[in-house]
């Protein structure tokens, strides 16, 4: 009985040895919410607007490669309409354009100057500080999300920042109690 209990103690430990092998080409990831089936993911389907016909009274916009139509899906501006916002506010003709109200906004945000390979850095010193906290052995095993405990000495706050803002006599919004006040 000893020796059968000592060979499935070391098969046991095989096959974990072997299982924490797997994996390690994986792109690190601290969320969990990718699917992994092989059929479609319904949150990256857009519908698009619905087709109309045409006033043929009116002249027909040029078409523009590359450019926006009039079928395509504008969810900021659809989001703004629906809260009875104008809508044309949040229209821009491109993804690095300004929209209009925004202007004096980024203007003051570029004053000490503008890194034009931002996104570049940050993927980088993102995916550098997910290999520094990819989580303990049993949460990587288990797929535990460790998202939240990784960036949590770098996130802000937000009942604090709320009290010091209301403090200094800032008006503020309502916001949710805090759960760890309300225990």
């Amino acid at each position: 009985m000893p020796k059968a209990r000592g060979f499935t103690a070391i098969a046991l430990i095989a096959v974990l040895a072997l299982s924490a092998c797997g994996g390690r080409n994986k792109e690190l990831r601290l969320m969990h919410i990718r699917s992994n089936t092989a059929g479609p993911d319904e949150f990256t389907i857009l519908p698009g607007k619905p087709l109309e016909t045409p006033d043929f009274n009116a002249e027909l916009p040029a078409p523009t490669p590359g450019g926006s139509n009039l079928t395509d899906p504008t969810p900021k501006a659809d989001a703004v309409a629906a809260l009875g916002g104008n809508p044309a506010r949040v229209a821009t003709s491109g993804p690095n354009t300004i929209g209009r109200g925004d202007g004096g906004l980024v203007n003051h945000a570029r004053r000490f100057g503008v890194n034009q390979n931002i996104r570049e850095t940050l993927a980088a010193e993102d995916l550098e500080f997910r290999r520094n906290h990819k989580g303990r052995v049993f949460e990587r095993w288990f797929n535990i999300n460790v998202y939240l405990k990784a960036y949590q000495k770098v996130s802000l706050d937000q009942h604090r920042e709320l009290e010091r803002f209301r403090r200094l006599g800032v008006r503020t919004p309502s916001a949710p109690p805090d759960p760890k006040r309300s225990k």
